[in-house]
């Protein structure tokens, strides 16, 4: 018979127990292999009973798990129950060096009575008791004010089947569906059939319905998702929803960018997957800038990446008939653009920072009193208790037609955020871009006007990645305020021009010495190219030709990050 020592003063556990509870279970496996185990509000410390001294003893730290679950076993006639708990700490490579997460499981057998309900209760007393403080153990950054989530979260996954080497729902189904299970997140999986589909989606969608938005593709999936919610009547309150990125195409900037800002390791491919899905799980929601992008047509796109003319822009959709090699797909680009490269004609004016009203994150610059300032508070973890996922068995292609494309898996429990009030104008329910003037004037004068009019590339970037492999920011961070904004003038040799993008894989561009790269930090910039030929890049999606100004709006989207 198994010994229940855990903490007698049933009070301490009622909202989280304090102090340390207690309990000695035997092996999954082996009825022979007796364990103790204790829990503290930050650790699982797993220790073998035997008769040799020095036992070993394993501590797994709280904020590595992602939740805990409780069942019975697959007898009928066994007493006994079962909880599991799943944690995904920092390991060392089996094959290269370096740290990076991979999945351990803890499972133990209870069976402190002959009674299986009872039993049951006690595996579930555990699982509540872990998941609660795994929940308070979600890892934070120093600095940065979250939101509070309340748990269990509904979220939307939307997945482009087509994006990267079209592997992204098998990548779903392989790394990150019995990740969630884990975790108890209820899930809702949309598979997109077409360009835009998304967009279109999440415009008429009943956003109360969910509470987070998380897209499983590339970097245009999230471009559509931005501007469909920036599309919508209720646009305040709609682009507050929590957003998600899980890497399934061959750039993910994004999901590199979330990767390093939770000061993790460097990692990519499958390992950045585990790790975004990972800090998916653990549910912190913190804020992330957005630009506004006008053009010549009058027509007004948001922008959470980048925005990019020239060599950048060249490279990015010249390389997509390599698609199907995945993320080398933008060196192969690089050196066939490298081998003819261009110099592109225009002017470039910004704003320096230095030079900027100070805009309060989380609100955009109206023509109205602010709104009175909203103080968010640190986030747990969503989920609490185990929902069983269906599995995807079938999935589909853009441009074909299908009546399974939607998988549901949702709760009935709703969460809460605290949300800050956003103001626009009341006349066009639309954002004020109070930076930038009319793209038929000239600009003010308290912008800088840059002399050169011959470029290789003029790239605005507000994440720290481009892509997995390229650190064009190191220092930017998601609600720093800022666009960076990078100009490579004509004159530079092609070797040297590789040699930037080469020393960009570690962040070391900036101290190259390369006299044609300028960088500087703004707030609203413009563009107006001369050469009749070229392209210009939004987030990667290629934009109309032409004239275009962007302005920065600090913190006024919300992001799923560690």
């Amino acid at each position: 018979m198994e010994k229940d020592a855990s903490d007698p003063d049933p009070s301490r556990q009622r909202n989280g127990f304090v102090g340390v509870l207690y309990g000695e279970f035997t092996d999954m496996l082996n009825d022979r292999v007796r364990y103790s185990v204790s829990l503290t509000e930050s650790a699982l410390t797993i220790q073998r009973i035997s008769s040799s001294p020095g036992r070993t003893k394993v501590v797994f730290n709280l904020t590595d798990c992602v939740g805990c679950r409780a069942y019975r076993g697959p007898d009928s006639a066994e007493v006994g129950a079962y909880f599991t708990a799943y944690f995904y700490p920092f390991k060392r490579r089996w094959m290269s060096a370096g740290v990076t997460r991979q999945r351990v499981e803890q499972c133990f057998r209870v069976a402190l009575v002959q009674d299986p309900l009872a039993n049951l209760q006690e595996a579930e007393r555990w699982a509540h008791a872990i998941r609660d403080a795994s929940a308070r153990q979600a890892p934070r950054r120093d600095g940065v004010a979250y939101m509070e989530v309340r748990r269990p979260c509904r979220i939307m996954i939307l997945v482009n089947p087509q994006s990267g080497r079209g592997q992204a729902l098998q990548l779903f189904t392989g790394h990150i569906q019995g990740m969630l299970t884990e975790a108890s997140v209820p899930y809702t999986l949309v598979i997109t059939e077409h360009q835009n589909h998304a967009r279109e989606l999440v415009r008429k969608a009943d956003l109360s319905q969910w509470d987070a938005l998380v897209i499983m593709s590339g970097d245009g999936l999230l471009f559509e998702v931005i501007n469909g919610l920036m599309e919508r009547e209720d646009w305040q309150e709609a682009i507050q929803i929590p957003l998600g990125i899980l890497p399934g195409g061959s750039g993910n900037a994004l999901a590199a960018s979330v990767h390093h800002y939770s000061q993790s390791p460097p990692a990519w491919n499958e390992e950045l997957l585990l790790s975004c899905g990972f800090m998916l799980c653990k549910g912190l929601v913190g804020p992330m800038d957005l630009v506004s992008v006008h053009l010549a047509s009058k027509q007004r796109l948001f922008s959470f990446l980048s925005l990019a003319w020239g060599f950048v822009a060249d490279v990015d959709i010249e390389s997509e008939k390599y698609r199907h090699v995945g993320a080398i797909r933008f060196l192969m680009g690089t050196l066939v653009r490298l081998a003819s490269l261009r110099v592109y004609q225009g002017r470039l004016a910004y704003l320096p920072v230095k030079e900027a009203p100070k805009l309060s994150k989380g609100s955009f610059t109206t023509n109205h009193p602010p709104s009175t300032p909203q103080h968010p508070s640190l986030c747990s973890s969503l989920p609490c208790q185990f929902i069983p996922n269906t599995s995807p068995n079938q999935s589909s292609r853009h441009g074909t037609n299908s009546n399974h494309n939607t998988r549901t898996n949702s709760s009935n429990n709703a969460i809460t955020t605290k949300r800050p009030q956003i103001e626009s104008d009341t006349k066009t329910r639309a954002p004020v871009d109070s930076l930038l003037p009319d793209l038929d004037q000239p600009v003010p004068e308290t912008w800088t006007v840059v002399k050169e009019e011959d470029f290789v590339l003029v790239l605005a970037i507000y994440q720290s990645h481009l892509a997995e492999d390229l650190w064009t920011v190191p220092g930017a961070m998601a609600d720093d305020g800022l666009i960076h904004l990078f100009y490579v003038t004509a004159g530079i040799s092609r070797p040297a021009l590789l040699r930037l993008f080469l020393a960009m894989e570690k962040g070391a561009h900036l101290a190259c010495g390369c006299p044609h790269l300028v960088y500087e930090k703004v707030t609203a910039l413009r563009l107006e190219p001369v050469t009749p030929q070229g392209m210009i890049t939004v987030d990667g999606e290629v934009v109309e030709y032409g004239p275009v100004q962007a302005q920065i709006h600090p913190g006024i989207a919300r992001l799923m990050c560690g």
